[in-house]
């Protein structure tokens, strides 16, 4: 038994360095004829497992001689864990039975909501070339709207900014809106399609967040920038204007205010703004640092890294901009790279990328933290933000 947890650990790595050579079909072949001959359900998981993070950045692959008849084997496996696995692979090794039987899942209203999101999360993995057509319905599904924006996000299909814009004035939340922004801005073709909406008044500029407006503008297209300079305003980056900017917020919120800040609501708005990156009392996104330690009781402290967050950046905090061949752009910190893959963590996911599919990528000077965060708040809200932020410890939800 030690043997064989050797040889898999063995093959795993050998299949993780050559990924990106001629050798990658090799290094497969060997994983699945050590699974041929395999009877030990265990070391079944572990190679899948291998296969799994050894290839995780690449969509489609070269079906590895054996995995037919290996297939038919796992799907039959006790293990849950075994049969997702390998219809995972499948997915990606071109498996017309695979892919198939996780549309037919997908497709199906009556199926569980875990399975449908499984079989989602698969074919998005393996770029299936009819995901688009299964995953624009599924927006009218709650609990899997946002997997299959996450999806769509990664397709260049002229359909998806048209739809996305009409579904859009049926959402009732911030969040859901913001979700669907996150796609519309992913492409310059999808961003010309939002600002032209915006522009006729059907989307209101106020939707777009600072970060969503400093992806438009790291498109670097004149039109796009122009617009939104014109739409939205431009982010204010002189130094001395950010000194002037501090001062007279600081001014304003060291007045009298009419009632006491309220935090219940602070929490609300830093769930909004802030928590899909930063953790305070252990909750909250592993994007940025975890400020519960940081010098939360000073306000000029608060006012500087909120209004100025490019001023001081660490370089595990500084973002990387990556432009993929199918034109889809992303920003976010890469978290990890290897010979053949990236993983870079955005704001709203974590994506891993095959270097093949990658057209550019360059570190920038820029915090992922995006400026402009407090211009779409009134003064009392700013103040309640800044009372949560400033709690010594945690303040509950509002019921």
């Amino acid at each position: 038994m030690k043997m064989k947890r050797f040889l898999t650990v063995l093959l795993v790595l050998i299949g993780h360095l050559v990924a990106p050579s001629a050798r990658a079909d090799e290094a497969l072949d060997a994983l699945v004829e050590v699974l041929l001959s395999n009877t030990d359900a265990q070391l079944d998981l572990d190679l899948l497992r291998g296969m799994r993070d050894g290839y995780a950045g690449s969509s489609r692959m070269v079906m590895p001689k054996g995995w037919q008849k290996v297939e038919l084997r796992l799907l039959k496996s006790p293990s849950a864990e075994v049969r997702e696995l390998t219809k995972s692979l499948a997915v990606k090794f071109g498996s017309q039975s695979a892919m198939a039987g996780l549309r037919a899942v997908l497709s199906d209203a009556n199926s569980p909501i875990n399975e449908r999101r499984k079989a989602l999360n698969s074919l998005t993995a393996g770029k299936d070339a009819e995901l688009v057509n299964l995953a624009l319905p599924l927006l009218q599904v709650a609990a899997l709207r946002n997997d299959s924006l996450r999806a769509l996000a990664g397709y260049a299909d002229e359909r998806i900014a048209p739809e996305l814009i009409k579904f859009y004035p049926t959402l009732k939340t911030a969040q859901e809106k913001r979700a669907v922004l996150n796609v519309l801005v992913s492409r310059p073709s999808n961003a010309r399609a939002l600002l032209t909406e915006i522009a006729k008044g059907r989307i209101q500029s106020r939707d777009l967040t600072a970060d969503v407006v400093r992806q438009l503008r790291g498109f670097n297209q004149p039109d796009i920038t122009a617009a939104v300079v014109k739409l939205w305003g431009v982010i204010r980056e002189s130094p001395e204007e950010k000194k002037r900017e501090i001062a007279l917020l600081k001014v304003q919120l060291l007045g009298k205010p009419a009632s006491k800040p309220d935090s219940v609501r602070g929490r609300e708005i830093f769930n909004l703004i802030c928590g899909q990156c930063h953790t305070l009392f252990g909750v909250g996104g592993k994007v940025g640092p975890d400020i519960t330690g940081a010098n939360r009781g000073d306000l000029d402290y608060l006012l500087h890294n909120i209004l100025d967050p490019n001023a001081e950046i660490p370089n595990e905090y500084r973002t990387t901009n990556i432009d993929t061949k199918d034109e889809r752009s992303i920003t976010g910190i890469v978290t990890r790279e290897d010979p053949h893959s990236v993983t870079v963590v955005t704001a709203t996911e974590t994506l891993t990328i095959g270097r093949k599919d990658i057209e550019y990528m360059k570190q920038g000077q820029l915090s992922m933290m995006p400026e402009g965060l407090l211009q779409p708040l009134k003064l009392a809200e700013v103040r309640a933000l800044l009372a949560y932020l400033q709690s010594t410890r945690q303040v509950p939800l509002k019921k």
